[in-house]
């Protein structure tokens, strides 16, 4: 567990699965924390219930990353709320999966708007609260490596995009002492992907180590990289899959 004693984060997409365990890891490790949400309302109400309960300080903000102004809307109150920022975290995302052929300009749109546009709105509006020595942190996918099946395509080519932005946001901000990371994680047991569900098999197959990663597992990689032991890793794209792409 990493310390963030006096920090302020803001997390996407963090009321269930993923999201939700970088929520309740970095206030755990002292970290005041505001996270958004889309439909998920009543998860949203639990989770800051239990860190409130537990003495942790979390907002929930309804926000759509897809939607530029709710994203800049969330980054002010975060910043607001919690008194300035220190780590943001771009973890909101969508899985589209099909026929290539399938594939909507619609679908195209929207994926695109919360995978990029949305990322690099958050990190902009960021910046601008951003104290020497903050983290900046994205949820990317292994699939922006290797593709190993179809269906993914459009998910892969806009997840693919967080590593661009990665390397070069991590050379124009690094004279503040901020970094930039991304983070790729394989198979993980959640929600959207569980362990048990009817694409495990195939997954488990690419697998060095046969075992879904759990939404923890990623937690503590983000952890490490928001925390001091990560201070000089900037550029990165750090795999947490299961050796799915050794």
């Amino acid at each position: 567990m990493g310390d963030f004693t006096g920090k302020a984060a803001l997390v996407t997409g963090g009321a269930r699965g993923i999201g939700a365990a970088i929520v309740r890891h970095l206030a755990k490790g002292g970290a005041r924390v505001a996270f958004t949400y889309v439909r998920s309302e009543d998860k949203a109400a639990r989770l800051v219930a239990e860190l409130e309960a537990q003495g942790q300080r979390a907002v929930a903000i309804q926000a759509d990353s897809g939607d530029v102004d709710a994203v800049r809307r969330s980054v002010e109150r975060a910043a607001a709320e919690l008194g300035g920022l220190d780590i943001l975290v771009n973890n909101a995302g969508v899985f589209p999966f099909g026929p290539f052929e399938s594939v909507t300009v619609e679908e195209l749109d929207r994926t695109l708007s919360i995978h990029v546009r949305g990322v690099f709105v958050a990190s902009q509006a960021a910046l601008a609260h951003m104290r020497q020595g903050g983290r900046i942190i994205s949820i990317g996918t292994c699939f922006a490596q290797r593709v190993p099946h179809g269906g993914v395509t459009l998910y892969a080519m806009t997840k693919s995009a967080l590593t661009g932005l990665t390397k070069g946001l991590a050379r124009d901000v690094g004279g503040r002492g901020i970094t930039v990371n991304v983070v790729d994680p394989g198979p993980t047991d959640t929600d959207m992907n569980p362990a048990d569900g009817p694409q495990a098999a195939a997954e488990l197959a690419l697998m060095a180590i046969k075992q879904f990663a759990g939404p923890d597992d990623i937690a503590a990689t983000v952890g490490h990289l928001a925390g001091p032991a990560g201070r000089f890793i900037t550029g990165a794209s750090i795999a947490v899959d299961s050796g799915t792409n050794a």
